[in-house]
């Protein structure tokens, strides 16, 4: 019989392996555009919730400051992003979507969320649901429990 301990180590390791293969999925399907998974998160958060400020996306897509800069210069030489410094505080910059990066977007997007589709298919949609609301709770009490 099973005791606690070893539940949250199966717990953690079909966490991993399930978190691995779906995002095997969706790298290849977001390679196959030129980009990486970070490249593509900031272009996507970028899409969907209009101009951020450079500090506040590397919360927003779990990434440290130094590395939210490099991907933006990326995508800034791909003309999918740019800059755009603050009107009421000049320290602020914001990036934002080009019309060439909305336009890759929507031209992406659609198909990208087949294949998340098709990666957790093997779920009924009551199941994903479920494994959500499970998981944003995990997620949460990891969060506020982390020091």
């Amino acid at each position: 019989m099973k005791n606690e301990k070893d539940e949250s180590l199966d717990l953690y390791i079909a966490l991993a392996r399930a978190s691995q293969w779906v995002n095997a999925h969706a790298d290849r399907d977001i390679r196959k555009h030129g980009l990486n998974r970070t490249e593509f998160g900031v272009l996507e958060l970028l899409y969907h919730k209009g101009p951020q400020p450079l500090q506040q996306i590397g919360e927003k897509v779990l990434m440290s400051s130094g590395n939210i800069t490099y991907v933006i210069d990326k995508l800034e030489k791909k003309g999918f992003v740019c800059r755009r410094a603050s009107t009421e505080d000049r320290r602020l910059i914001y990036a934002e979507v080009t019309e060439k990066g909305t336009q890759f977007i929507e031209g992406v997007f659609p198909q990208h969320t087949l294949i998340i589709d098709g990666a957790v298919a093997g779920l009924t949609t009551e199941e994903k649901q479920a494994a959500s609301t499970l998981l944003k709770k995990l997620g949460k009490y990891a969060q506020t429990t982390f020091k």
